[in-house]
């Protein structure tokens, strides 16, 4: 799914994959906070105040979908938004994330904090 997402408009089973991704309270969480910037598991377990094993299979959906990308920093690892997605905020004046299916709009202070709304 991670090389579908650079395209400007997904096929329906590809818009299904990234709404599924969405589709849950924890996931967004995980991405509106990954939003803010990159942070390790062990910090995701702390802010979602859930087990390791709980965070870890929410971040496995958000990047077998391509919202996210995680790469090893020693032992621990760590998660940030794919550069994809990233690009998608920065065309739309960091106003919505939009997969050409749709679009997803989080609170107007979570994207002034990542510093992506001028």
């Amino acid at each position: 799914m991670k090389r579908s997402l650079s395209s400007k408009i997904l096929n329906p089973r590809q818009c299904a994959t990234v709404l599924k991704a969405l589709g849950d309270e924890t996931r967004l969480r995980i991405l509106e906070s990954l939003l803010m910037g990159e942070k390790c598991v062990t910090d995701l377990v702390q802010e979602l105040e859930s087990s390791q094993p709980h965070a870890s299979h929410h971040l496995r959906i958000l990047r077998d979908a391509g919202l996210v990308e995680g790469h090893r920093n020693g032992k621990q690892v760590c998660y940030r938004v794919s550069p994809t997605i990233q690009r998608s905020l920065a065309n739309r004046q960091g106003q919505a994330l939009d997969f050409g299916c749709c679009e997803l709009r989080f609170p107007e202070t979570t994207l002034v904090t990542s510093g992506h709304v001028r």
